[in-house]
């Protein structure tokens, strides 16, 4: 019985650009080893040409016929010596990468509250003393305990608690009196007024219900 030996892609050539795949991979390393000119520029041609059938989705982006030209002198490893098109220049210089974006790091010890009530903790240190800061202080506390309640849903949370947090979290620069209620805060946010086109909606539908139970009775009274 005859053996097969197979080739998984782990033990394959890296695929530069896997999207083209690995036998147009080849067919440019070919390229690279054709000695005669012409024949290389021809070579080379025919892959764009490949490319174009089997990607017809690029003719739609702008200058796509430049892009896989880049794409095929990036596959060579920059090591082919062909003469792209006209109006399209070949930079061998290495790629750009944007420079990476640092984790926002936390060292709140209260991470159920979120960095937004840390933010707004220290904009309200910053704030002059006065009835503004009074109140934006309150505005705070309600947050906290609007972000409590999300984060635990099952556990009560007093305003004792929001209090004793608001304190550490400041380092004892904010403060809410014992008298202050969070809760009344919260419940006295004026609700949104509805439109007066909804009033005038919702007159005509008890109108047209009062006309088909009129309908209805009158009915009920020509059968008998």
């Amino acid at each position: 019985m005859r053996e097969f030996e197979f080739e998984y892609n782990s033990q394959r050539e890296h695929l530069i650009i896997p999207e083209y795949g690995r036998h147009i991979q080849r067919m440019i390393f070919y390229a690279k080893t054709i000695v005669d000119k012409d024949a290389r520029q021809a070579h080379v041609e025919r892959i764009i040409e490949l490319i174009l059938q089997l990607f017809p989705q690029s003719k739609n982006l702008d200058d796509y016929k430049e892009k896989i030209w880049k794409h095929v002198f990036r596959i060579a490893n920059y090591e082919l010596d062909v003469t792209p098109p006209a109006g399209i220049e070949i930079d061998s210089s290495p790629e750009k990468r944007p420079e990476r974006i640092p984790y926002p790091v936390s060292e709140s010890r209260m991470r159920h509250y979120g960095n937004h009530v840390q933010r707004l903790i220290q904009k309200a240190i910053a704030m002059e003393e006065g009835p503004m800061k009074d109140e934006f202080v309150k505005i705070i506390g309600s947050y906290m305990k609007l972000a409590y309640r999300t984060w635990n849903k099952e556990h009560f949370v007093s305003d004792d608690v929001i209090k004793i947090d608001l304190g550490t979290i400041s380092g004892g620069k904010l403060s809410l009196d014992e008298s202050t209620s969070i809760d009344h805060l919260t419940n006295n946010v004026p609700q949104q007024r509805r439109p007066q086109q909804y009033h005038k909606n919702q007159q005509g539908r008890h109108s047209n219900s009062n006309f088909r139970k009129q309908g209805n009775n009158y009915n009920k009274n020509k059968r008998r």
